[in-house]
């Protein structure tokens, strides 16, 4: 799986485009904002997705979601159904951080534990992490040993839980029994913040010592 984040909104998410080589079909993951840019982006790299994947409901990973799945005529998929509080408040979300209102929506497809989505000729597994949101989920491709990890962990930190239904402790458990065990070797890329490998964070990430 071949990958390019595209950083976006005064929060630096990281929108990431993921595409399968053989086939150059693409996906779109937590388009956060900034709509143009990433339209401009895909362009320059002759790539058009056939899915958004959202891997929560926080306004920062879900801001161009509409516009951009308007613009492709594709579907939404994700996160899990316990976010959908998240995504109908997305205009209370819209005023606490001072951003154009983004209206709430129902994704096309809500994703469980087990499940999987297809990429061209790679699966990507769903696994529901919860902590940072009650919903979020991550996208793991087993053969390529990359990692989607939204807001779950990141280079040196994790996600903060201080938001409604967020829980530290179910947050860390997330890590530990779900992510850490798929591997030291796996690349992740984590919604904010540079990439890194769930072996260098296993070590030296402070919060999972």
């Amino acid at each position: 799986m071949n990958y390019h984040i595209i950083p976006v909104t005064a929060f630096a998410q990281n929108c990431s485009v993921i595409w399968c080589e053989s086939t150059r079909e693409a996906a779109l993951v937590d388009p956060g904002g900034d709509a143009d840019l990433i339209k401009e982006t895909l362009e320059q790299r002759q790539l058009k997705p056939s899915q958004i994947l959202l891997t929560h409901g926080h306004l920062d990973h879900v801001g161009a979601a509409v516009e951009l799945a308007a613009f492709w005529q594709i579907p939404i998929v994700g996160p899990q159904k316990r976010d959908a509080f998240w995504l109908e408040a997305l205009p209370t979300q819209s005023r606490m951080f001072g951003l154009d209102e983004c209206a709430p929506f129902t994704p096309d497809r809500w994703l469980e534990e087990g499940e999987s989505v297809q990429v061209g000729l790679t699966t990507l597994e769903v696994l529901h992490c919860p902590g940072h949101s009650p919903g979020h989920v991550v996208f793991f491709d087993w053969p390529g040993r990359l990692l989607i990890s939204g807001d779950v962990i990141f280079n040196g930190g994790v996600g903060r839980t201080d938001f409604p239904q967020g829980d530290h402790q179910q947050l860390i458990d997330a890590i530990r029994t779900k992510l850490l065990p798929l591997g030291d070797d796996v690349t992740f890329l984590p919604g904010h913040g540079p990439i890194s490998t769930l072996g260098h964070e296993r070590i030296s990430n402070p919060f999972l010592q």
